[in-house]
């Protein structure tokens, strides 16, 4: 039976905001993810799905489950490693970016996987079944309707994409294997909203509403009626778009680690947020990260003022403080406006901008800005 082609990311009609957000976090997947709120039919379960069939193709352990990364120890699962003490040599191929769906009836052990406890005594191996983590290792990880999911296994999703390893340990017995993924995760709503504590967790966050220009509206319906009637077809005349944006990502990649920012536009985002009056710094960190896959993307070689602005257009808005049923909203202008008068009260320095410790800059190659 032949796969029918995802509807294409190009194709999509307006919404800039989440595709930027969606295209972000996967040149640099150490954002920490993605929360599109939004009411049915805006296209958020369809940008899911395009983003993760262009990314570019990963190489991986040929015969390993959790799809490690071949070079460096950091990025191995427990297997891989005892494979390597032992002298062997891990078998490498490429494949695409895996798209993993977690239903809303996930439990714990479905997620984080199980560790065979009888085995391990009777036999003494240690024996362990992978769940949904593991599929979605170097994958996008997608969680429709999170809000209705249990706070528990949400939790267990935002500390796994944070440290980007999954630990199962049961009587006293531990397995260890590497979960970075990017994490999208989509919800309306109407339908109930998450604590204030998981939704922090979420880097960046896109709300989404209906589109009202009857233009884009109709185009909208001629595309989706085109994809429906002769979805291969449909594909190849959008493939050239998408192997163009499957490109620039891949090179925006390579940039990322040159990338540089200074002590002043580290003072210019705390006292931005400061001004927002957000708790915590996660929001500074998350700021800046964004900011920096803008810059690797639009082929700066050093953040800029706007690279900032976006990145605190798609971190701050649901961390700002608002009262019950009000809806939080963060206006640009006022948004530039506050970061101009950061930057004017940044201290000088005339230090030249690095890139962080350990990284060499590669050439930059100037791409069209968006």
């Amino acid at each position: 039976m032949a796969t029918i082609r995802p509807y294409p990311f190009t194709a999509i009609v307006g919404q800039d905001k989440m595709k930027r957000a969606l295209i972000l976090n996967a040149i640099s997947s150490s954002i920490g993810g993605v929360l599109i709120r939004g009411e049915r039919g805006t296209a958020k379960s369809t940008a899911a799905r395009a983003l993760a069939a262009l990314l570019p193709e990963i190489q991986v352990v040929a015969d390993c489950p959790f799809a490690c990364e071949p070079n460096g120890q950091d990025t191995l699962c427990d297997n891989c490693r005892d494979r390597l003490a032992r002298g062997e040599v891990l078998p490498v191929t490429s494949r695409r970016t895996r798209f993993v769906d977690l239903p809303v009836s996930a439990t714990e052990d479905r997620v984080v996987g199980t560790l065979d406890i009888e085995k391990a005594i009777q036999h003494g191996e240690r024996h362990f079944e992978p769940g949904v983590l593991a599929a979605a290792n170097r994958g996008l990880l997608y969680v429709d309707e999170v809000n209705l999911l249990d706070d528990h296994v949400v939790d267990l999703l935002l500390d796994s994409a944070a440290m980007g390893v999954n630990v199962v340990e049961r009587e006293g017995i531990s397995f260890s294997h590497p979960a970075r993924f990017m994490l999208v995760g989509t919800m309306n709503p109407e339908e109930g909203d998450l604590r204030p504590q998981l939704l922090d967790r979420f880097a960046l966050c896109v709300d989404m509403h209906g589109i009202s220009d009857p233009r884009q509206r109709v185009a909208i319906v001629e595309r989706r009626l085109a994809y429906e009637t002769d979805a291969e077809g449909f594909y190849q005349e959008w493939e050239p778009r998408e192997m163009l944006l499957s490109q620039e990502i891949a090179e925006a990649r390579s940039r990322l680690p040159a990338v540089r920012h200074t002590q002043r536009d580290l003072f210019a985002i705390a006292s931005l947020t400061t001004s927002f009056k957000v708790d915590g710094h996660r929001a500074d960190i998350v700021i800046l990260k964004t900011a920096r896959a803008h810059a690797a993307w639009q082929g700066h070689p050093a953040i800029t003022e706007q690279d900032i602005l976006l990145a605190a257009e798609l971190a701050l808005p649901h961390r700002l403080k608002r009262q019950p049923f009000e809806e939080a909203s963060l206006d640009a202008g006022q948004l530039e406006e506050r970061l101009k008068k950061s930057r004017a009260e940044a201290p000088r320095d005339d230090m030249q901008p690095q890139p962080d410790a350990g990284e060499t800059a590669p050439s930059v190659k100037k791409v069209s800005s968006r």
